[in-house]
């Protein structure tokens, strides 16, 4: 038995749980905030809402904290409720691993109560002490992307505790991509996209047709070759069958653009310990993908679509990777035998 617990910022943890947890041949258990019926079946534990009013993640809990935690709000039901299912869930369940993405504090708790955790590194530079305290005390870290975009700096020790997988939740399957197609995605995690921008964008190409998916805000004027299409349910099947790829530097985004090998045109957003900053840093030195200094204007469009059309073929083979969610699978079941050699040692 494996729990799984799935952070509610952003809808990358949910795919990636959703994919591991179909691939793995054991009981798993998803634990979080909103998962309810966007799991297909699989089973979860519905946790109470930890955010502060103002209902924003962003971290600041307006409170002091021992320097080991990052957030730990005081007087909060749902922070009180939340721990408390969880560690009734470990009594009753009796999990041979807690998989924790991504929460120091989830992962503590588990540690506290006597369960190996299996950690999940993002990118960025992540060498604060809550950091280097969870990293450090999981039984293994998983990395869910390709080991060439792993931060130059990140340290050796951290390194060889890491499983590295990408295309965890892209399926893989190869589709004829439509050359004339640009694809827009974009995330929850951020701010909605600018949709001016992208009107400007294709007005500027009207020979391509342009769609933008993901919560983008339209303009006023639209030209007629794009689309706003909102949230779809098969954002893998149209990146994979997309000519050209623009988005920010999610770990399940381009794990979906290498693994059906797609040109890129990368935006990173700003995010805590410079998670999508570092992941552009190395797409660009990888030459997987385009990310422009500053935003294109006009014609130069062309010459970065143009640009990111010629990369797919240079990109390092070890970024095409299209089995991640069962790698990880097989991986999970030969780390849960350390706990069952250790429980039959003392029983």
């Amino acid at each position: 038995m494996i729990g799984y617990y799935v952070h509610h910022q952003g809808e990358g943890h949910r795919q990636r749980a959703a994919a591991i947890a179909a691939a793995y041949r054991g009981s798993m258990m998803l634990i979080g905030t909103g998962l309810g019926d966007r799991l297909n079946g699989i089973p979860c534990l519905d946790l109470p809402d930890d955010r502060l009013p103002h209902g924003q993640f962003d971290g600041r809990d307006g409170a002091t904290r021992p320097s080991a935690l990052h957030y730990a709000p005081l007087h909060h039901k749902g922070v009180r409720d939340r721990v408390a299912l969880i560690a009734k869930w470990i009594a009753d369940a009796q999990p041979d691993l807690m998989i924790v993405d991504v929460s120091v504090e989830v992962a503590m708790l588990a540690r506290l109560a006597s369960v190996p955790v299996v950690y999940v590194r993002l990118s960025g530079r992540r060498s604060d002490p809550p950091h280097r305290d969870v990293f450090g005390s999981a039984q293994a870290l998983l990395a869910p992307f390709a080991e060439p975009l792993d931060d130059r700096a990140t340290p050796g020790w951290v390194k060889q505790k890491t499983f590295y997988a990408s295309g965890i939740v892209s399926a893989g399957d190869a589709r004829s991509a439509d050359p004339g197609r640009v694809l827009v995605v974009a995330g929850r995690g951020g701010e909605a996209a600018d949709g001016a921008r992208w009107a400007e964008a294709a007005a500027a190409v009207p020979d391509r047709q342009w769609r933008v998916i993901g919560p983008a805000i339209a303009p006023a004027r639209i030209p007629d070759n794009l689309e706003f299409a909102g949230w779809v349910t098969g954002a893998d099947a149209e990146i994979a069958s997309a000519g050209v790829v623009i988005g920010a530097a999610g770990d399940g985004l381009v794990s979906a653009v290498l693994s059906h090998e797609r040109p890129f045109i990368c935006f990173p957003e700003p995010r805590a310990f410079d998670e999508q900053a570092i992941k552009a840093q190395r797409l660009a030195a990888l030459d997987a993908a385009i990310v422009p200094a500053i935003w294109p204007e006009g014609n130069h469009w062309r010459l970065v679509i143009a640009a990111a059309e010629r990369q797919p073929d240079r990109r390092p083979p070890a970024l095409r990777v299209r089995d991640g969610a069962a790698r990880v699978a097989r991986w999970l079941e030969q780390c849960t035998q350390a706990p069952h050699a250790l429980r039959e040692a003392r029983s």
